[in-house]
């Protein structure tokens, strides 16, 4: 069976798009995590409040803080910290 210069060419073209369609794959999972935060809340992306990603400074600087006030009585730690009144609880 003779081979082709046709036949070269489709399995050059064939492997070139494999591989752009691996790269592809592998690119877009490191950029995700990083355009998602930029996407803002009203189409769907991160709310203000949400915590920061584990890895980063801040999500360390988040954890000590919440650590800090789990740590803390429960009288001192203020108002925004207590959960907001049940409808249940406005009935009775």
């Amino acid at each position: 069976m003779l081979i082709r210069a046709r036949h070269i060419a489709t399995l050059a073209a064939l492997s070139l798009a494999g591989f752009a369609l691996s790269g592809c794959g592998t690119i877009n999972e490191k950029l995700a995590a990083g355009i998602s935060d930029a996407i803002p809340a009203w189409a769907g992306g991160m709310p203000a409040d949400a915590p920061p990603r584990p890895g980063t400074a801040k999500y360390d600087e988040f954890m000590k803080e919440r650590e800090r006030k789990r740590l803390m009585p429960a009288a001192e730690r203020g108002e925004e910290t207590k959960p907001a009144p049940s409808s249940q609880d406005a009935v009775h």
